[in-house]
């Protein structure tokens, strides 16, 4: 049986980025902030291990979901030894993440109805405005543009 050339098994940064639709500046970020590692060449070039690219689609997806970096930082973080993450661990780490999401999906919902009353009323007051104003909190702090005013 032919052994692999682990040379070969590694990835240009380049061909990280065509191989999982993220850009180059994208892939030095995540790098930058935790998220991925890259080994240095002699000429101190990065490679990456190809499970590198079930990492960045990984956290693609968490993003998609609408979780933050830190968010995505943390889950990979919970990984035994930083292993690249299973099946099994995104049903875990979705799991935890799924009160967060459906709190998320209710506030976009609440404010989609109070974004489709406002235009339903067309009044567009800044005192009783759902939108802009919730319950006239804003009231109190007397007239005119009080959150644009600048001290």
């Amino acid at each position: 049986m032919p052994s692999v050339d682990p040379a070969r098994s590694l990835l240009a940064i380049g061909e990280l980025a065509a191989r999982s639709g993220i850009t180059v500046s994208a892939l030095r970020f995540y790098e930058q902030h935790g998220l991925i590692s890259s080994e240095r060449t002699a000429g101190n070039q990065r490679r990456y291990r190809r499970e590198v690219l079930r990492r960045v689609a990984f956290i693609r997806t968490s993003q998609r979901v609408g979780m933050t970096l830190a968010d995505i930082k943390a889950a990979l973080e919970s990984l035994p030894d930083g292993r690249t993450p299973t099946r099994a661990d995104w049903a875990r780490i979705s799991a935890g993440w799924r009160s967060r999401l459906d709190a998320r999906i209710a506030d976009l919902q609440h404010l989609r109805s109070e974004l489709d009353g406002c235009i339903g009323c067309g009044c567009l007051s800044l005192t009783t405005c759902a939108l802009s104003n919730p319950d006239d909190v804003l009231g109190a702090s007397g007239p005119g543009a009080v959150r644009w005013s600048i001290d």
